[in-house]
Order: C-alpha cells, then structure tokens, then sequence
C-alpha cells in the first residue's frame, strides 16, 4: 500500500512541476498580457479617391514637408525616416512605412496603411584599458585608458496614438491634391 501512494505523490509532484514549467513559473522568465488586439478601427488605414501610386506620392510629399529622409519611395510603398534628441544623451529615431494598394476593381480607389515605429537610444559610456607590454624591459606594462561612448538602443514602440495618425492622413489629403493630375503609373522622384 506504501509503494502507491508514495508513487500517486510522485506522479502528481511531477505533474504539478511539468504544469509549473509550462507556465514558466520555475523558470524565472518574465511573461508579459498580451500586446495585440485586433479590431475594426482604422487608426492605421484610409481610403483615399485616388490611385494608390497617387496615394503614395501624396505620402511621400507629405514626410518630406516634415524634415524626413525617404528611404524607400515606389507606386506602393513609401518609407521615412527622421532623428530626434530630446536630451543630451538620447536620442530618438522614427521610422514611418505607408504601404498604399488598390482597394477597387478600377484602381481608383485605394487604402493607405501606415505605420510609425519608434527606437529609443542612450549613451552609453565605457571605459577600455590596455597595456603595452615592452620586450627589451621585460614585463613591463605601461597602462593606457580611453573611454568611448556608444548609442545603445534601449527600446522600440510602434506609435499607436490616433491623433498622430490622423495628422498624418490630414496632411497626405492635403499633399493628394496636388498629385491628382499625376498620370497611371508616374511618380515623381
């Protein structure tokens, strides 16, 4: 009788230990909720009265007038890229990506999905030593110290504020009457 209980106990600890495992309770790993939620709002995306490569080019007028370096410009994707420092030691490097496609049969029409990610970065200071160890003296070592400083990325958000988005909509509208003109398949450069 001894033998199956103290098996039944043995059976439930390690069921209990595997449980705990799974959940990452032993093993120290910090788990985080849940970061998406998918729903129906439009913080990300509009339809705009224009073809998508005049969509694009709307967008790509519209990061320019706001000091943006564009990294990648085409008919369905335009990408920017702009620094900030806010503070001596940091400094901040944001990255807006709009992704533009036909959104009817015709082409007339088409949906502007943009996304805006921000890295955050700090200085880092070290201090690096060497010695020079010289032959004919034997083992002696003069000592030589330098320091270096170094951005370090410390953090990375995609910006999910609807009132930047809608700023940036508002402005691409703007910047979209001026491309309407544009013919089927041209982009400025």
């Amino acid at each position: 009788m001894h033998y199956r209980a103290a098996s039944r106990a043995a059976l439930l600890a390690g069921a209990l230990g595997l449980a705990c495992w799974l959940t990452a309770c032993a093993s120290g790993v910090k788990s985080f909720p849940l970061q998406e939620k998918f729903g129906s709002t439009a913080t990300y995306s509009r339809l705009f009265d224009a073809r998508p490569e005049q969509t694009c080019e709307a967008a790509r007028r519209a990061l320019l007038s706001q000091g943006y370096i564009i990294n990648i410009a085409r008919a369905d994707l335009v990408e920017g890229q702009k620094s900030f420092q806010p503070e001596a030691e940091s400094h901040l490097q944001m990255v807006i990506r709009v992704v533009c496609a036909p959104e009817s049969a015709d082409g007339k029409i088409s949906l502007g999905f943009v996304t805006a990610l921000q890295d955050s970065y700090q200085l880092k200071k070290s201090n690096n030593s060497a010695s020079l160890g010289v032959g004919a003296l034997g083992s002696v070592s003069l000592p030589f110290s330098s320091g270096s400083d170094s951005m370090v990325k410390v953090g990375s958000v995609t910006i999910s504020s609807d009132a930047f988005y809608d700023g940036f909509f508002e402005l691409l509208s703007r910047y979209l009457a001026t491309v309407d003109d544009l013919p089927p398949g041209a982009q400025s450069q």
